[in-house]
């Protein structure tokens, strides 16, 4: 099935994470990098377009700058990018050199995915790279970004960066093996699954609450990108990207890493936008028979079945729907603003225009600008 993934699939998103790159103190290992050139460089000789997300930019500049340690306040993470950045592409470069493959560097905000024009110039930027031979190597670009607007790891940029370019592999390199079955650290018995269908409630609470020590994610980081990434429609590898030729390795006969299915029907990039990528303005609320219409029959949010309205959005929004737990169950575009929707709210269709004044939609969310993110 692995090698069928690979032959079939022509884009891989592959993650690299600052551990993977860097020893203890911060420092880039050369080895580290000139492998994984070699690996994509072969990739890239069997007709594969590659998109490197790396990580290491914080922790190159740990090392550069000779501190002690990552520095815990926001200024100090942003000077420590701002030196490690540079270090770190100019290792990229040398290290695809000897192949011949041009790099390029393209550092992104959660808010050039939150805003659809500057999310399509993205997407064209990267996929003419691809087109004329070049490797993106993509990045947050942390020397900018406060907590607001941060992607919170790059196990999560990948996964957009993925849903992006609808790459149909997203391969997430980190220090570990893949998803255990239990804790290793606790049960040293404990084997690595390989494959897994579906990622739901069960396989998110096997992931524990460790993160690395230069590094941003932890495994729950890392299964909520695998999840996102695989409902839209892409396979995701989890493995050790330490392991000399590893990318070789997931696609061969040893089965390396785990492997998360791919949902078979995809989304549209329209959707992806929607649903993983865009930042929802506000919040609305419905009750139990219109969470099932949404979930279960397919049907769009009409203003009968909402009990409440948070935020300011306005018409066209983006917006979450939860239920009456709370819980997300979708997000869509939303064909009135926050206050036209407490209006409305509880109303049938054809009541409408008696409170507005005018009728324009029978939907608040229209199906066609809806994702269910929740299968319960």
């Amino acid at each position: 099935m692995r090698q069928e993934i690979l032959e079939q699939a022509d884009t891989l998103v592959v993650k690299v994470g600052t551990n993977v790159l860097a020893d203890a103190k911060g420092r880039l290992d050369p080895s580290r990098l000139a492998d994984l050139a070699q690996q994509i460089a072969e990739l890239k000789k069997a007709g594969k377009r590659v998109v490197l997300v790396s990580s290491g930019a914080i922790g190159a500049g740990v090392g550069r700058l000779a501190l002690s340690g990552r520095p815990n306040d926001l200024p100090g993470l942003q000077a420590c990018a701002a030196v490690g950045q540079c270090f770190l592409m100019r290792a990229w470069e040398d290290a695809f050199v000897p192949h011949g493959i041009p790099t390029a560097q393209i550092l992104l905000t959660a808010g050039d995915f939150d805003n659809r024009t500057r999310y399509l110039n993205a997407r064209n930027t990267i996929l003419t790279l691809l087109e004329w031979g070049a490797v993106p190597i993509i990045n947050e670009n942390d020397t900018v970004s406060v907590a607001e607007i941060r992607f919170g790891d790059n196990d999560t940029l990948a996964a957009m960066v993925a849903n992006l370019i609808r790459s149909p592999i997203l391969v997430l390199l980190s220090v570990i093996d893949g998803l255990f079955e239990r804790d290793p650290n606790t049960d040293p018995s404990a084997k690595v699954i390989r494959e897994i269908p579906e990622i739901d409630d069960a396989v998110l609470e096997r992931a524990g609450v460790s993160k690395s020590s230069l590094g941003t994610g932890g495994m729950k980081s890392k299964l909520k990108a695998a999840r996102m990434a695989s409902i839209a429609g892409a396979s995701v590898f989890m493995a050790r990207g330490t392991d000399p030729g590893i990318l070789k390795g997931l696609f061969g006969p040893e089965e390396k890493g785990t492997l998360f299915w791919a949902k078979k029907e995809g989304l549209p990039s329209w959707k992806r936008w929607i649903g993983y990528t865009a930042q929802p303005r506000g919040s609305i609320k419905v009750d139990a028979g219109a969470a099932r219409a949404l979930v279960s029959q397919g049907k769009s949010l009409l203003p009968i079945g909402i009990t409440d309205v948070t935020g300011n959005f306005h018409k066209g929004a983006v917006v979450t729907i939860v239920g009456t737990d709370g819980i997300e169950l979708a997000r869509g575009l939303s064909n009135y603003s926050a206050a036209d929707t407490l209006r409305i709210k509880g109303l049938r269709s054809e009541e409408i225009a008696s409170r507005l004044g005018a009728f324009a939609y029978a939907e608040v969310v229209h199906r066609d600008n809806l994702v269910v993110l929740s299968e319960s």
